[in-house]
């Protein structure tokens, strides 16, 4: 039977704000309470648990592998008792921040055009909104929500579907009408391919060839980090450059980016999903608000 003489929300407010801010002594400045007392809370906190939930040293501090565990689940209770404070309050209406990390692509082109609207219907909302092609982690980035294009990796997240977006190989007409225009794989050696420089680009292009898919390394002589850039660099006549159409599509159709090798295209797609930390029970009214209106409002070629 729980203790009545423990409050276990303040400590495990104390112990979030400990891992936040990456010591006691901040944390204590943060809670104006003193380091001693910061330190203390966490020992009787540890010693109630049973567990070692912090590794101490005069460097750095590092959580076990139950602090992590007991650290996922503190921020998510006291986001539901903040959410639950805020709901009684506001009569349930959705309010607060929610903070948002899209790739930088999609927030332009598809998430930025939206927010207006979002904002209209929700105005007790505030939108915290980052745009990185990285993969973040929204517990240590603080994130409710991302935008992923592309396969997900195996994660506790829980993912909705916002729709999928076929790739296409593209240049502008005037780097064709200077270097010609690719008739088959092989004439790619003679083309610049613009290529992506992190970690969970693809580092070749596939091609169907012959009922049978080939690859070809996106070996030119610009890499970038972002999609955008790879966009601007072929406007900008650079290259060739491999996209989803949600992001090209618009160039395509007024004709600054020219498809090719169109026959060759082995039909792939990136399937693009909103991403968040908590299960249904688990998620605040803001953020559910806000991929449900995504969910509704976007359209993708």
């Amino acid at each position: 039977m729980p203790r009545p003489d423990i409050n276990r929300t303040a400590e495990m407010e104390v112990f979030t704000r400990v891992v936040a801010l990456a010591g006691f002594s901040a944390a204590a400045r943060s809670l104006r309470m003193t380091p001693s007392a910061v330190s203390k809370l966490v020992a009787r906190l540890e010693a109630r648990l049973g567990t070692r939930l912090v590794n101490r040293s005069t460097r750095k501090l590092q959580l076990t592998a139950e602090g992590l565990a007991f650290h996922e689940r503190c921020q998510r209770i006291l986001t539901d008792i903040e959410e639950a404070e805020r709901e009684a309050a506001a009569g349930a209406a959705p309010r607060g921040r929610v903070r948002v990390n899209a790739s930088v692509p999609f927030g332009t082109h598809h998430l930025l055009p939206l927010v207006p609207g979002f904002l209209a219907r929700y105005p007790e909302v505030t939108i915290d909104l980052v745009l990185n092609d990285q993969v973040i982690d929204l517990l240590e980035q603080r994130a409710d929500v991302a935008i992923r294009v592309g396969p997900l990796r195996a994660s506790r997240l829980v993912a909705r579907k916002l729709g999928d977006s076929a790739m296409v190989v593209a240049a502008a007409p005037s780097y064709l009408a200077q270097r010609g225009t690719p008739d088959g794989l092989a004439a790619l050696a003679a083309h610049n391919l613009i290529g992506f420089n992190f970690a969970r680009s693809f580092e070749e292009w596939p091609f169907r060839e012959d009922g049978r898919i080939a690859t070809i390394p996106a070996n030119g002589n610009a890499q970038v980090g972002d999609g955008e850039s790879a966009r601007l660099l072929a406007l900008a006549g650079v290259g060739l450059a491999r996209l989803a159409r949600i992001h090209v599509g618009t160039d395509i159709a007024a004709g600054r980016l020219v498809p090719v090798l169109e026959a060759l295209n082995p039909g792939d797609r990136e399937e693009i999903h909103a991403v968040h930390a908590g299960q249904g029970g688990h998620m605040p009214s803001r953020v559910r608000a806000f991929i449900d209106y995504l969910v509704k409002a976007v359209r993708l070629p």
